[in-house]
This record gives structure tokens, C-alpha cells and sequence, in this order.
């Protein structure tokens, strides 16, 4: 069992942090299951949006961090979508269910696209007041799989969880990344077939975002490519310039980014 699944820290969290579920579709099989923490009286809360082989608990480190400064975190595991306009009518239906004329949006991977999809598709009454994107992307031909994105629903969950498991990091990794990746893969395990078949189709499906459309939002890129190479004969940066105790803490950043990979 994985170091961060039985830390105090994530079980404070799975103990004092309820998980809702919601529907907000006419099909009652779409259940919207939500962490939603803070001060209820923000109404222009940060929500978090995971990859593929996310769940709305991967932010546990995130929420538990921010809320303790005062912040309102709410962080979400979408129900099964097969296209990014069903998925952003279901996700304004959401806010509406949930208040919230206007929100910041983080999303990691598949997260940051749908974001970047929601706020396209809202760009003529705004709904997303910024963007923070983590290792995302706006255009979904990178993965050359536009042509399989339909034949998704087909595969049993076996094959689409191998799928999922070969973006991850294979190579020596440290303790911290790699108790990040089994978390990973644990909530990976938790996702069925029709989730999993949903998301890889999402991520793969041809589209990409229209720039114009969100170009008077303020957007927040965050790239840890880099960072795993301080330290090494291949840090793109001046070591004398990274203090021993900054370091560390990129060390611990670095680890923490990739449970939303």
C-alpha cells in the first residue's frame, strides 16, 4: 500500500472533508462527486480539475493547504461524458446547482483542457474568472490518437487502465515521486471501465481551443519538466542560483505535481 494513502495527512482529510455527489442531468447515472471545502461564503471559488487517472482526492494536499489560508477549494471527478460540449453544459449546469456565477479554474493534464473548453464555451456570458494550467495542453492531435478516440467505449477496462499506466514515469524515480505515482495508480484502480473509456476519449477526441475566445482571461502556466533535473549535470539552471533549501522544496513540489499526471 502506498506511503500517501495511509499518511495522516490523507486520512485527516477523507475524515474531515465529506465527498458529495450530485446530479444535475435528466440521466441520473451522471453523478458529479465533489470535495467542496473553505468558507461557503466565497463565491468565486478555486475548482480543481484532474487528468484521466484522477479523482477529486488527488487535490487532498492542495485543498488542506489553501483552505487553511482561507480559500475556498472545490475539487471534482466528472461523471462519464463522450464529447467536451456534453461535458461543459453538465459542468455549467454544476455551478448553476452549485451557485457560483463565476469561478477559477485548475486544471492538471485533461483538467487543464477542459477548462480551457469551458471557458470557449462560455466566453460569451464568463463563467471562468481565470485559468491555472498544469502540464496541459489546447490541442488534442499532440497525442496522434484522434482516429482511435471513437473505438475508446470498446475496450475493456484492462486495456484502457495499460494505456493510462504508459504515460507513467517507468525510469528510477525518488521515494517522494514514487509513493506520488502508487497513489496514482490506486486511483486509477477506482475508475471503471466507462470513466476510463469517457476521459481518453475527452483527451483524444479531435478539438482544440479557440485562443480567441479566451484571450481576456488571465491564465497561469505551471511546467515541471525542468525541475527534475536540478541537481544533475543536466539542470538548465546555474546551481549556484538554487539555494540547498529551495531545492528541496522543488523537490517536494515536484513530487506533489505528480499525482495530478
Amino acid at each position: 500500500m502506498g506511503e500517501i494513502k495511509v499518511s495522516p495527512d490523507y486520512n485527516w482529510f477523507r475524515s474531515t472533508v465529506p465527498l458529495k455527489k450530485i446530479i444535475v442531468d435528466d440521466d441520473d447515472s451522471k453523478i458529479w462527486s465533489l470535495y467542496d471545502a473553505g468558507p461557503r461564503n466565497i463565491r468565486c471559488p478555486l475548482i480543481f480539475l484532474p487528468p484521466v487517472s484522477g479523482t477529486a482526492d488527488v487535490f487532498f494536499r492542495q485543498i488542506l493547504a489553501l483552505t487553511g489560508w482561507g480559500y475556498r477549494v472545490i475539487a471534482l471527478q466528472y461523471p462519464v461524458y463522450w464529447d467536451h460540449l456534453e461535458f461543459c453544459d453538465g459542468f455549467r449546469k454544476l455551478l448553476d446547482h452549485l451557485q457560483l456565477d463565476k469561478v477559477h479554474l485548475f486544471g492538471a493534464s485533461l483538467g487543464g483542457f477542459l477548462a480551457q473548453k469551458f471557458a470557449e464555451y462560455t466566453h460569451k456570458s464568463p463563467r471562468v474568472h481565470s485559468l491555472i494550467l498544469c502540464n496541459s495542453f489546447s490541442d488534442t492531435s499532440i497525442f496522434n490518437q484522434t482516429w482511435t478516440a471513437n473505438s475508446f467505449w470498446l475496450m475493456p477496462s484492462f486495456m484502457l487502465k495499460k494505456i493510462v499506466l504508459g504515460n507513467f514515469s517507468s525510469g528510477p524515480v525518488d521515494p517522494m515521486m514514487a509513493d506520488a505515482i502508487d497513489f496514482m495508480v490506486d486511483r486509477l484502480e477506482s475508475l471503471g471501465q466507462s470513466e476510463l473509456a469517457s476521459r481518453l476519449t475527452l483527451n483524444c477526441q479531435n478539438s482544440y481551443v479557440e485562443p480567441h475566445k479566451i484571450r481576456d482571461i488571465p491564465v497561469t502556466i505551471m511546467d515541471i519538466h525542468l525541475l527534475q533535473f536540478h541537481g544533475t549535470k543536466y539542470a538548465a539552471i546555474d546551481p549556484s542560483m538554487v539555494s540547498a533549501e529551495e531545492l528541496e522544496v522543488q523537490k517536494g513540489s515536484l513530487g506533489i505535481s505528480q499525482e495530478e499526471q
